[in-house]
């Protein structure tokens, strides 16, 4: 007997390869969409000038840590309401998205409050001299305007997300990051009679840019879709949907502030081999971030995968789109590798590297894509491990590539085999919390497949094998 699923539970029927691929192809769009915005918003900057570009270069970490808290917020909220699609509980949906909105606009504010009065301290601490503050003292008091209009549609696009419907969120993110490529020089060179703004005319690009995603993601989640409900705002609800929202969404931004303070440590690890040596490690660096994207798309279509169906009690589609994602990696993992051998040196030719620069590009070309296929298992569990309402097992998967193991055996292999210990302490990092994750994962749905035991499922695929009742929980 096939298990009765809610309206909006599209991820829990067919194949389930489709199902993934229907959210991850888009999700990696979108993503692949801000990567070229941020780099065509830096090249407009550069062309005012240096000093400029070096104001925007010192934002970047401060825009890092409001991004974390709007994707934070968007994780948590998808987990939750991916199981309640699952479930078909679609009430509960919109009071869960109602007050998540809420919350990420309440967080916006707070943000900017305490943004526009610590801009000098803050970017002081950071190492901007008097010449560079006054920069960034005019593009952040813009910017910061920016994040109250960033985290809801954030939220937003991933309740649409949760709902099964990736497609959306990635039109209006790939819609808005062209709309900012168009509106930045307008407003930087004051083309077509508007006045010359120059980095102001980033920032303000930028929060423009917001402002629109937010309306559009706002009307398909509101208007089109009819899941957020304002008319319970009772405290004690509040409390209820923030609590469970900040249970995923907490741990997942300490994840996300963990990843810049470990990259910081092994760049100072890097500068001690010398200025060019930095300069390779950033160029490789920015073209890992780029073959990853895959991996990222797909741990984020994990999320909504794995709660609608562990909503639905499909456990056997849990696990059955864990292993698909798991060959996946392999392979793209498998790709990456091969394709950086024999193709780096032809990369690093095109970027103009020479000497020192090449061969610390080359050696992390070389080394660290052969662990790629255990980095998108590690990243996989940890999407899973999040929708299943374990987000401290996530947390420790991800702690666990960068604190626990990368940094400390980069600090010692290095003195040991000089800079390519860097390099092999990542690739061991990722084999590491590959293999964690791997089995935390297995022992937490066969501990959930023992308190839960899922219903006999359909047929729906000849992805999908039946499973007798009781045998699923043998097999986890």
């Amino acid at each position: 007997m096939k298990p009765p699923q809610g309206k909006g539970a599209r991820l829990t029927e067919g194949p389930v390869s489709k199902a993934i691929f229907s959210l991850m192809l888009p999700m990696m769009l979108g993503m692949l969409a801000i990567v070229v915005n941020n780099v065509a918003g830096a090249f407009f900057v550069a062309r005012v000038s240096t000093e400029q570009l070096a104001a925007i270069s010192f934002t970047f970490p401060v825009s890092f840590i409001v991004g974390a808290i709007a994707m934070s917020l968007g994780v948590g909220t998808s987990s939750v309401v991916s199981r309640l699609f699952g479930s078909g509980n679609r009430d509960e949906v919109k009071r869960i998205t109602a007050h998540a909105m809420l919350l990420g606009v309440i967080c916006g504010v707070v943000v900017l409050v305490i943004g526009l009065n610590t801009i000098d301290p803050l970017f002081r601490l950071l190492g901007a001299n008097e010449k560079v503050l006054p920069f960034i003292h005019r593009y952040m008091q813009i910017y910061y305007w920016g994040g109250i209009f960033l985290v809801a549609p954030m939220i937003a696009n991933s309740v649409l997300r949760a709902s099964g419907d990736a497609k959306r969120p990635a039109m209006i993110m790939t819609t808005a990051a062209v709309l900012n490529v168009i509106i930045d020089p307008i407003l930087i060179f004051g083309l077509f009679g508007f006045p010359r703004m120059e980095i102001e005319g980033a920032a303000l690009g930028g929060v423009l840019a917001n402002a629109l995603t937010m309306c559009a993601s706002a009307y398909f989640v509101m208007y089109r879709e009819r899941l957020v409900d304002f008319g319970n705002l009772a405290l004690d609800q509040l409390a209820d949907s923030w609590r469970r929202i900040l249970h995923v969404g907490l741990p997942s931004l300490t994840s996300s502030l963990v990843a810049p303070v470990t990259t910081a440590f092994i760049t100072s690890q890097i500068a001690t081999f010398g200025p060019e040596s930095v300069a390779g490690f950033g160029m490789a660096s920015r073209l890992e971030g780029l073959t990853i994207l895959a991996m990222m798309a797909l741990s984020a279509a994990m999320t909504p995968f794995v709660g609608q169906n562990f909503g639905a009690k499909r456990l056997d589609r849990v696990r059955e789109g864990v292993n698909f994602a798991y060959r996946f990696s392999l392979m793209y993992g498998i790709g990456v590798a091969v394709f950086m051998q024999l193709f780096g040196g032809l990369i690093t030719d095109l970027f103009g590297l020479e000497g020192q620069a090449k061969d610390t590009a080359l050696l992390q070309m070389h080394i660290v894509p052969l662990s790629y296929m255990a980095l998108g298992c590690a990243m996989t569990v940890n999407g899973a491990l999040n929708a299943l309402g374990k987000p401290m097992a996530a947390m420790w998967v991800s702690m666990s590539r960068t604190i626990a193991v990368y940094a400390p055996l980069a600090w010692v292999l290095s003195q040991f085999f000089g800079i390519i210990g860097i390099f092999i302490a990542a690739a061991s990092a990722n084999f590491i919390s590959g293999g964690i994750g791997a089995l935390w994962f297995r022992f937490a749905l066969r501990d959930t497949m023992a308190r839960q035991p899922p219903n006999p499922p359909a047929a729906t695929s000849t992805e999908t094998k039946a499973v007798e009742p009781g045998t699923a929980g043998q097999r986890a």
